[in-house]
């Protein structure tokens, strides 16, 4: 395992993973068993160098696995199904969930499967599909409007996708939100939308909608932050989706 401050600096070790320890086993079937840790996401006025969102960058590389935790809980226990796992697995961990998350943690050795998504409210009016940081922002919300009924699944992992979570919640709600911090141009989000409506289209009752970042660069003054992220356009979204 190695750690890398921040993720924004993974691109210094680009060609070693996306080149090299991505395809060690399709070239030679020798096992990459490597985990990259880095800090990631923004919330914290660190500016465009320490507060990029760069886990899209890695689910378009066959060979990688990308994992990304928003509780204590999986945090450990993702940590640990990569370790297990002989494929080279980019873990996520958001900064500032580090001094705003807090949770009970099992003493005991146990692990998250890698490619599991987890259902963290039920709901019948909507659904948001998110990860990370976005898992609190829709749990805010949710509480904060408790007239709506909103279905909130943690993806948990990126690279596999739990295409069967994915599915069973658009077909119980028929209204799908995506929900990430990543910049909306490029980010995961856009991978799920097209991914639902090519194969669950007969149980939408509205376009799936992405709620992302805006598309420039993290900017240092928080005011402005607040405004970058797509917390901020949450409930936007979320009237529009509810009004359709």
């Amino acid at each position: 395992m190695m750690e890398m401050q921040f993720s924004d600096f993974v691109t210094v070790g680009f060609n070693q993973i996306i080149n090299n320890l991505a395809k060690i086993y399709y070239r030679w079937g020798q096992h990459a068993d490597v985990v990259i840790r880095m800090p990631t996401g923004g919330g914290v006025g660190a500016g465009p160098f320490h507060s990029q969102s760069t886990e899209a960058w890695f689910t378009h590389t066959p060979g990688l696995k990308v994992v990304y935790p928003s509780t204590p809980d999986d945090a450990k226990g993702l940590l640990i199904a990569a370790f297990e796992d002989p494929n080279p697995v980019m873990y996520f961990e958001h900064k500032a969930l580090y001094r705003s998350v807090s949770g009970m943690v099992a003493d005991g050795y146990y692990n998250v499967e890698i490619g599991k998504a987890r259902l963290v409210q039920s709901g019948d009016d909507l659904s948001m599909i998110t990860y990370g940081s976005g898992v609190h922002w829709a749990l805010e919300y949710s509480q904060q409007n408790p007239s709506v009924s909103i279905e909130i699944l943690d993806l948990r992992t990126l690279l596999p996708l739990d295409y069967e979570a994915i599915a069973a919640t658009v077909r119980k709600t028929g209204k799908v939100m995506v929900l990430h911090e990543d910049v909306l141009f490029g980010g995961i989000g856009g991978e799920i939308s097209a991914w639902i409506m090519e194969h669950c289209f007969e149980y939408l009752d509205a376009p799936v909608l992405r709620c992302g970042s805006l598309d420039t660069a993290v900017p240092f003054a928080i005011e402005l932050e607040e405004q970058f992220l797509a917390k901020s356009r949450l409930a936007d979204t979320v009237k529009q989706l509810m009004a359709y």
